[in-house]
């Protein structure tokens, strides 16, 4: 590879590295605000619940309906409108003036999430097969990075008594300059797909892979949201801490996370991403099982700490793998992936809960523990034919 190719790859790198901050910018402010938008509007929790659906069907609409695309015209081409889209249709949400209108908008800020979720994902695998290195859990550090920030944004703006409407603003024209840096330096699609073969036909098993592959991220996401929802409601009501220790589970979950997807792409090269799946697996659930049967809140903080290092680089891997499996179909094959394991980050939560109704938070919580358990177990899918993946 001559150094002209390499300097394209590395800017490609980076501009899909973008794409992952300003989609992680863009979802940690949109968070950090909901709670301007329900005062603003006068919602009811209830009504405000209904407002958060209409956001999560638009994200599952989006994915779903974008893998063709991606496929058809190339991840470059979707991800830049889909970028733009993302900033433009932000600051919709903070303008709106009842609860119809909050839902139309959300319907479309969430169907422009999950185009962009598809379309850089599918790009970042893309990137990876022409850098030839695994590098997919570095992207994924980068969105972590990104809501951590639009976070601290929106914190920043709501402790100024800055209005939602001003602080999706702009946050908003940032994300639509760096949509427009990531379409300057954007990798195209054809100098990284460029096989002339037609594309294999499609195949029941290949499909019956792509769901399972699914229903592993399923997996995963629910431990992500047991630890979003439920942590500090573990720490706080069962394990007696005081409210400012308890939001520390989900402060060490998501530090941990963050580092743990750095350092995956080092750990796939060493020891190969069977391997590391394994491995991350037992570590989640080790991790968060332990911690529920000692006592303590220091325990309970740890554990969703190593409940996070064992997450983190699971979805990136098999992410990879799905796209590996037919390049041709990377987009599809994403969609599928992505649109399932979005279900268990939906609902995991919620059937954490109905089980806490019946048999306690504590044994609630063994579900994100078995989980990880089967993902483990179920490393070996991670294997394909790609020489990046060996």
């Amino acid at each position: 590879m001559g150094e002209q190719d390499r300097g394209r790859i590395q800017r490609g790198r980076v501009a899909t590295s973008l794409a992952f901050f300003l989609f992680g910018s863009a979802l940690g402010v949109w968070t950090a605000r909901i709670p301007a938008v329900k005062e603003r509007l006068g919602l009811s929790d209830g009504r405000l619940s209904v407002a958060l659906l209409a956001f999560a069907a638009g994200c599952i609409v989006g994915m779903a309906a974008i893998g063709r695309l991606t496929d058809r015209f190339g991840s470059s081409r979707v991800l830049v409108p889909a970028a733009l889209l993302e900033g433009v249709l932000l600051v919709v949400p903070g303008y709106m003036t009842g609860l119809v209108g909050l839902c139309v908008a959300l319907v479309l800020f969430g169907a422009a999430h999950g185009t962009l979720n598809i379309a850089m994902n599918a790009n970042a695998i893309e990137v990876q097969r022409a850098d030839g290195r695994p590098i997919m859990s570095s992207f994924h550090a980068v969105y972590s990075i990104g809501g951590f920030c639009g976070a601290i944004v929106g914190g920043f703006f709501a402790g100024r008594n800055v209005g939602a409407g001003t602080t999706f603003l702009i946050v908003g024209a940032a994300v639509v300059v760096l949509a427009i840096w990531t379409s300057l330096w954007i990798l195209p699609s054809k100098t990284v797909d460029g096989e002339t073969h037609p594309p294999r036909p499609e195949s029941n098993g290949r499909r019956y892979v792509l769901l399972f592959l699914g229903f592993l991220v399923l997996c995963t996401l629910v431990g992500e949201g047991a630890a979003a929802d439920w942590s500090a409601v573990y720490l706080r009501d069962h394990l007696g801490s005081d409210p400012g220790f308890a939001a520390y589970g989900y402060a060490a979950f998501s530090i941990a996370m963050t580092a743990g997807r750095f350092a995956g792409d080092p750990l796939v090269r060493a020891i190969g991403p069977v391997r590391l799946v394994r491995g991350s697996g037992l570590l989640a659930a080790a991790g968060l099982g332990v911690a529920m049967l000692i006592d303590h809140p220091v325990a309970g903080v740890v554990g969703f700490g190593l409940l996070g290092a064992g997450l983190s680089c699971v979805a990136p891997q098999i992410f990879s793998a799905a796209g590996d499996r037919d390049p041709q179909r990377a987009g599809r094959a994403l969609s599928t992936v992505v649109s399932i394991g979005y279900l268990g980050f939906l609902l995991g939560p919620i059937a954490i809960g109905a089980a806490a109704t019946v048999v306690g938070l504590r044994a609630a919580l063994v579900v994100p523990v078995a989980l990880a358990l089967f993902v483990a177990a179920s490393a070996p899918a991670m294997r394909t034919t790609s020489t990046v993946e060996r």
